[in-house]
C-alpha cells in the first residue's frame, strides 16, 4: 500500500494538495537581519523625538522575546552548578535544633501568638500617638490618601487608553515631587505607541533659570514644554498648539486624535485646557480635587482634549509633604498648625515678612498668634484663632504667594552660584515666523472656537506672538528633535 493514496496507485507524477498557509502574510529573515532590525528599531523607539508610524505593518513584537520564552531561560539567571552542584551558593534556611519536628514548630507558633496578643498593639496600623497602655489612639486619617482610590485610578486608565498623546502636567515649584514616574514606565512598557509630553506649568512662580534647567534635564527623556496657564496672557501656548498640530499630521491615518491631560492634583490640568481653548471650557479652581471625572472636549477639527482628575502614586510621602504638594485641601485638616513649622523652615524669612508684614517671631505658634492678632482672627475673650490663620497660610503656600521651589540637580562641573549668571535673563516672548504660522491658521476648521469668532484676527496675532521657551534651548521642546524634524519611519 506504500504506492497508493486514496485507493489509487501513485504514478510517476504526484500532485500536492493546496494549502491556505501558502498564501499567508508570512515572511522569513536571517539572524543577521533580525539583529540589525532590533538594534535600529530599539534606538528609534527609545528616542523621544522619533515617532514610529505604521506600527501594524512593522513586526514590533520581534524587538523583544516573549514573556514565556524569557521565563523559561532560568539558567541565564542562575547556573545549574551554582544551584545544585557541589559548589552551590544557595543558602539553606537556618533552623535551630529545638525545631527539628512539627510538634516543636507548632509550639513555637503558639508561643509567638501569645506574645503578640499580650503585647496589646498592632504594629501594622499607622497612627499619631499612643496612650499609657501602649495602644494606638487612632489610625492614620484617610484624608491623606486622596487621589489613590480605585475610582481615581480607573478614571486615569480610561484617559490613557483613549488618548493618542498624553500631556503630563507638573508643577514648576516641585517638578520631581509632582512627576509620576510610574505612569511614565507604564506608557513606555505597555503603550509605547503613545507619545508622552511633559508640561511644566506655573513657570511664573519660579526663577527663569530653574525652568530652563528643568527643561534641559527632562528634554532628553521626553519632549518638555514650559507653560503658564492663563486665558488672557498664556505662556508657551503657541509652542504647545504647534506640537499638537504636528502630532495630528503624524497620525494622518486617523480621523482625529485625542490628547489626554494627566498629573498630580492642583498642578493646573484644567487651567492648561482653558488656556488652550482661550475660554473657560472646564471648571478650574486653585484647590485640589475640583475635577471629579474625565471630560471630553473638542479643541480643533481633528484634535480633542480629555481632562482627568488628579491622581497620586504612593511614594511614601508623610502627611506634611502630602499637604504641601497640594493634594489635600487645607480646610479639611484637623490640625493645620502642625504644617506651619515646615512652611516657615522652607520659605526664606524675608519672603514671609514681606507677605505678612511681621518683623520677627520665636516659633510657629508665636508666628500664628501675631498673624491672628494682625488680621483680626480672634475668638471670644481675645484668644487668637490659630487654626483659621494656619489654613490661610497653607492656602497661600498652595497658591504660590509664598515663594518656594525645589532646585534642579546640579551638574558635576557646575559651580555653586552660577545659575543666575547663565540663565540668559528673564523669560521673554519670541515670535514665530509670520509666514509659517499664518498659513497654518488660515484654515478655519483647524482653529479653536475662540478664533472662529469676530476676534479671529486678534486670536491669530496672539498665536503668532506666543512664546516657545524651548526654541531658545535648541528646539528640543517643540516637535523638532536632534535631527530637526520628527522622523517618519
Amino acid at each position: 500500500m506504500g504506492d497508493k493514496a486514496g485507493g489509487k496507485e501513485i504514478g510517476s507524477a504526484a500532485r500536492i494538495a493546496p494549502d491556505r498557509r501558502w498564501f499567508g502574510n508570512t515572511r522569513t529573515m536571517s539572524q543577521t537581519e533580525l539583529d540589525r532590525f532590533r538594534s535600529e528599531m530599539t534606538t528609534k523607539e527609545a528616542d523621544p523625538y522619533s515617532v514610529v508610524l505604521r506600527r501594524k505593518k512593522i513586526p514590533m513584537a520581534l524587538l523583544k522575546d516573549s514573556e514565556k520564552v524569557a521565563k523559561m531561560n532560568l539558567l541565564e539567571t542562575e547556573s545549574f552548578e551554582a544551584t545544585f552542584g557541589k559548589q552551590n551558593t544557595r543558602k539553606r534556611p537556618k533552623m535551630s535544633d529545638s525545631l527539628g519536628d512539627y510538634a516543636a514548630l507548632a509550639n513555637h507558633a503558639s508561643e509567638s501568638a501569645t506574645v503578640y496578643e499580650t503585647r496589646g498593639k498592632d504594629t501594622n496600623v499607622e497612627g499619631y500617638g499612643e496612650n499609657d497602655d501602649g495602644i494606638l489612639d487612632h489610625r492614620s486619617n484617610d484624608l491623606f490618601s486622596k487621589g489613590q482610590s480605585k475610582r481615581i485610578w480607573a478614571e486615569l486608565y480610561k484617559v490613557l487608553d483613549s488618548s493618542d498623546v498624553v500631556l503630563m502636567v507638573v508643577d514648576a515649584r516641585n517638578v520631581p515631587g509632582t512627576r509620576c514616574e510610574h505612569i511614565e514606565k507604564h506608557i513606555k512598557s505597555h503603550a509605547s505607541h503613545k507619545q508622552l509630553v511633559i508640561v511644566i506649568n506655573k513657570c511664573d512662580l519660579v526663577p527663569a533659570w530653574v525652568t530652563r534647567k528643568w527643561v534641559k534635564i527632562l528634554s532628553p527623556m521626553f519632549p518638555t514644554l514650559a507653560f503658564h496657564a492663563s486665558i488672557t496672557n498664556a505662556f508657551g501656548k503657541g509652542a504647545l498648539i504647534s506640537l499638537l498640530r504636528q502630532f495630528g499630521k503624524l497620525h494622518a491615518d486617523k480621523r482625529q486624535i485625542s490628547v489626554g491631560v494627566i498629573g498630580y492634583p492642583n498642578t493646573g490640568k484644567s487651567s492648561v485646557i482653558n488656556a488652550l481653548m482661550g475660554k473657560k471650557a472646564v471648571k478650574a479652581a486653585p484647590v485640589p480635587g475640583e475635577t471629579k471625572v474625565w471630560q471630553y472636549l473638542t479643541f480643533m477639527k481633528r484634535i480633542f482634549l480629555i481632562d482627568s482628575p488628579g491622581v497620586v502614586y504612593n511614594v511614601g510621602d508623610d502627611d506634611v509633604d502630602v499637604v504641601l504638594k497640594g493634594v489635600v485641601r487645607a480646610e479639611r485638616l484637623e490640625e493645620p498648625t502642625e504644617i506651619i513649622s515646615t512652611i516657615l523652615r522652607r520659605v526664606k524669612k524675608e519672603h514671609v515678612q514681606k507677605q505678612y508684614l511681621l518683623e520677627d517671631w520665636k516659633d510657629h505658634t508665636d508666628f500664628l498668634e501675631k498673624l491672628a492678632k494682625r488680621n483680626g482672627k480672634l475668638r471670644k475673650g481675645g484668644e487668637p484663632d490659630l487654626n483659621s490663620v494656619a489654613v490661610s497660610v497653607i492656602n497661600d503656600w498652595q497658591r504660590g504667594k509664598l515663594p518656594f521651589f525645589v532646585a534642579p540637580p546640579r551638574a558635576e562641573n557646575e559651580e555653586e552660584g552660577n545659575e543666575e549668571e547663565d540663565d540668559g535673563g528673564a523669560l521673554e516672548e519670541s515670535e514665530f515666523g509670520a509666514e509659517a504660522e499664518s498659513d497654518d491658521l488660515e484654515d478655519e476648521d483647524e482653529l479653536p472656537q475662540k478664533a472662529k469668532s469676530s476676534k479671529k484676527r486678534k486670536a491669530v496675532e496672539e498665536f503668532d506672538q506666543d512664546e516657545d521657551l524651548n526654541e531658545e534651548e535648541g528646539g528640543k521642546a517643540a516637535a523638532s528633535g536632534p535631527s530637526g524634524t520628527w522622523e517618519d519611519i
